[in-house]
């Protein structure tokens, strides 16, 4: 573990030309190995979205809601205390090893009891077998949660990355087989509970965190107050993404509701998949630049600009795309989703940017802001979805295309402040990009008007590669700094040659973000 006596964590050690090498490669592992977890779990449910139906994945969100909202407890947040903490000695690795164990059994106890009540909200008697089964998940929380942070405190992240590869191909290939033999939802059920246990055998081994719990919690309240403001923070999150899903679970059939849910989860894979690698690596990093006294501001507006020039063409070129992408990516039983997805990836820039801003503030040790920024959100959203629920499906997208660029407004109000930006810097920084998709959005519609009839696949091809080929070459022309700074920050450095952690040019690595 790092504590305040090693060199990566003393005041002085920012200026070692080191760190802003290990800030790189540990974002290149945790955002690398992201991807190729995700790639693997998309190879697999492509294929075992084609053999269920979208009534199993409508019971399936409707467990997820009552699993997640359960999550907000599992002591995770506690366990980042772990990261911002100036110095950590093994009796405080067990106080956290002792809460997140009493945590995590007593999630399992509530779920289980709670589920009867839950299925029969939902109408849907099967609900209750399903998360008495998933109450699993929370027995391997502690044995995830400890190992992750110890590592994270380290900026090790290339092991935590080839264990999550391995338990996303376990994950998949669970996933697949039990679908291939008409296990029908309890594939769903199945494939992330052997995802959970893998990754927290591997991870325990790897950090060698199987230390004596302590439930002596004396001493711990500097613990106890980071971590139980993270919480809330966490209940809110839970209320404001979960929302939607929890009344629409009541008001709409599970065919519908599996549109709906399946639409998100596609649109969500940016934002819910490869983000919060950047949030991992940043929390930290953020929290060894301010304990330095260096500012954060140049790092946090350029991991800004960064995550809106990679996700905004992400969602851009799939609202543009929908119809094609469905039929390509899940057949024509899924057809009717299209519109869904096109309406929710609009707003998914907005929201992008909003979940790379609490790492700041939260490393700056001002976890209230984040906890108001979240509090806004869980009454923003489930007040906008009540309001739209009446009008199916793509009353959930409008209420969406309201409440996302709301939020990230008070976000960006709360948290620039805070790290000493101005409107008019965020501004003249994600101009480029906006100008950029919409020149990539004016040239495929252009291509698609012009295009005689294609097989779905042939128009997707042409519209992705036509919408790819716009926005490279108009930043490449126009802004040949973005690509390069972007290259930068996600690929791996060796360490005979890196640039200070403190470089404000152009060049300047915006990865210590």
């Amino acid at each position: 573990m790092i504590d305040a006596a090693t060199p990566a964590s003393r005041p002085g050690s920012i200026h070692d030309a080191g760190f802003a090498t290990r800030v790189r490669n540990a974002l290149a592992w945790r955002w690398g190995s992201q991807i190729i977890a995700q790639a693997i779990a998309w190879t697999s449910t492509i294929m075992v979205v084609r053999l269920l139906e979208p009534s199993d994945y409508g019971l399936f969100a409707m467990t997820q809601v009552v699993l997640t909202a359960l999550a907000f407890l599992n002591g995770q947040s506690f366990a980042t205390s772990l990261v911002q903490a100036d110095h950590v000695d093994d009796r405080r690795i067990g106080q956290v090893f002792g809460l997140l164990l009493l945590l995590g059994c007593g999630l399992a106890a509530v779920q289980i009891a709670a589920a009867p009540v839950m299925a029969a909200y939902y109408r849907e008697p099967l609900v209750a077998d399903m998360l008495r089964i998933q109450a699993i998940i929370f027995l391997t929380v502690p044995f995830t949660s400890l190992p992750t942070e110890l590592l994270a405190r380290r900026l090790e992240f290339r092991v935590q990355g080839k264990i999550s590869m391995a338990a996303a191909m376990l994950s998949a290939a669970t996933a697949l087989g039990l679908a291939w033999w008409g296990w029908g939802v309890w594939a769903l059920v199945y494939a992330p509970i052997a995802g959970f246990v893998f990754r927290a055998v591997g991870l325990t081994i790897a950090a060698r965190s199987l230390v004596k719990p302590v439930f002596d919690f004396r001493g711990a309240g500097d613990l106890v107050r980071f971590g139980g403001t993270l919480t809330l923070c966490q209940l809110a999150w839970i209320v404001q993404s979960q929302s939607d899903i929890f009344i629409a679970g009541r008001a709409f059939d599970t065919h519908d509701l599996g549109l709906y849910a399946e639409a998100l989860f596609l649109t969500l894979i940016v934002t819910g998949r490869f983000l919060p690698p950047i949030n991992d690596v940043a929390f930290p990093a953020y929290a060894t630049l301010h304990k330095a006294g260096k500012s954060i501001a140049p790092y946090f507006l350029r991991t800004l600009r960064t995550v809106l020039l990679v996700t905004a063409p992400v969602y851009v070129g799939l609202a543009l795309t929908s119809e094609s992408a469905v039929l390509v990516l899940f057949g024509e039983k899924w057809v009717e989703m299209a519109p869904i997805v096109a309406g929710l990836a609009i707003a998914m820039p907005a929201m992008a940017l909003q979940i790379v801003c609490s790492p700041a503030t939260n490393a700056l040790g001002k976890p209230g802001i984040y906890l108001r920024n979240n509090a806004f959100g869980a009454i923003l959203f489930p007040a906008s979805f009540l309001v739209a629920i009446h009008s199916g499906p793509q009353g959930l997208v409008h209420a969406w295309w309201f409440a996302a660029p709301t939020l990230l407004l008070w976000t960006l109000f709360n948290t620039l402040p805070q790290v000493g930006l101005k409107w008019r810097e965020l501004l003249r920084e994600l101009a480029p990009v906006a100008l950029a998709n919409g020149l990539m959005a004016t040239a495929v519609l252009c291509s698609t008007r012009f295009l005689p009839p294609l097989s779905p696949f042939a128009t997707l091809a042409v519209e992705g590669l036509t919408g790819a080929a716009t926005y490279v070459l108009t930043i490449r022309l126009l802004w040949p700094d973005l690509l390069a700074e972007t290259w930068s920050m996600l690929r791996p450095q060796p360490s005979s040659s890196p640039k200070p952690a403190d470089q404000t040019t152009s060049n300047a690595d915006p990865s210590a973000a």
